[in-house]
């Protein structure tokens, strides 16, 4: 379970590479980036089933599990490129990223799973951090102007947070199936972007470089890692966990001189990194307490 958590937690850590190449891709628009990325995603599936062992063909999959893995990834950026449309990035962003705290909630739910206070202790600290890097230490302003925006972001929480618990119910389903998820995902966002948008491809090679970057990681190998993460992993540590997202994000666009270190990331990576550590706290190794009574019931021979 621990491997598979750290693979899960690999995702995380593609994802926060997310706002640094996507601001490196250029002006193009969302749906065409979606379908672009999730294109090479696919590439990255089939090229990984040539490592793979052969997957067993007489296997069925179940009709749920497709409705689960395309509702789950091209109806997340669906609603969330929705949500921005129609509310401001801070208030809405914030709103989608409540899917961590959906997860850890969400586990107790779920069959074998039990959900301990460290969990949502450890969650809430990560809310508390992640408000800290969205706002940028500001106040939140929601309007009921934008209240379509912000059902849309909570559609985008609901969801992500919805296919991965769900993921988990069908654990025998082999993680090559995400490669036909992100086909699908990237056929309905060139859908929509022939239907929403106007056509901007990358220009020169450094933005085509950025587009390539995203979708072999951010939107391709991170969504076959976050896949065995959630299946045999620990999910209430990975969705407690997952909060370092918008954190790393921000250490990496520092460390690229996009953005300026300042005490307020200093006070979210504390809070990110203790509520993380809160919640994996059943990960670390604990001394048997058998050894210390043990020790103590040989003191006592010795001393008769």
């Amino acid at each position: 379970m621990g491997r598979a958590t750290l693979i899960g937690f690999s995702a995380v850590a593609m994802w926060a590479l997310l706002a640094l190449l996507t601001d490196a891709s250029g002006r193009v628009p969302p749906f065409l980036l979606s379908a672009i990325t999730f294109s090479i995603g696919t590439g990255v599936g089939l090229v990984a089933r040539l490592f793979m062992p052969a997957s067993d063909k007489s296997q069925k999959i179940p009709p749920q599990v497709w409705l689960i893995g395309i509702a789950g990834l091209f109806g997340y950026h669906f609603f969330y490129f929705t949500a921005l449309r129609n509310a401001p990035a801070v208030e809405a962003s914030l709103i989608a990223y409540l899917w961590p705290l959906l997860i850890v909630l969400g586990s107790a739910l779920m069959p074998g799973e039990r959900l301990a206070w460290n969990h949502v202790v450890g969650a809430l600290l990560g809310l508390a951090g992640t408000v800290l890097i969205v706002t940028k230490g500001g106040g939140l302003a929601f309007d009921a102007r934008y209240a379509f925006g912000y059902a849309m972001a909570a559609v985008c929480a609901l969801l992500w947070s919805s296919y991965s618990l769900l993921s988990r119910r069908f654990p025998s389903v082999p993680t090559s199936i995400v490669t036909w998820f992100c086909a699908a995902t990237a056929v309905l966002s060139l859908a929509c972007h022939l239907a929403l948008e106007q056509t901007v491809l990358p220009d020169g090679v450094g933005q085509w470089l950025a587009v390539l970057g995203l979708g072999l990681m951010p939107v391709g190998a991170a969504f076959y890692a976050w896949d065995i993460g959630v299946k045999r992993g620990n999910i209430q540590v990975l969705g407690a966990a997952s909060y370092a997202a918008p954190l790393l994000s921000t250490l990496v666009l520092i460390a690229a001189g996009v953005a300026e270190p300042s005490p307020r990331i200093l006070a979210a990576c504390v809070l990110i990194t203790g509520g993380a550590a809160l919640a994996a706290k059943s990960l670390f190794p604990r001394k048997p307490a058998a050894s210390a009574s043990g020790a103590g019931a040989s003191e006592r021979g010795a001393g008769a």
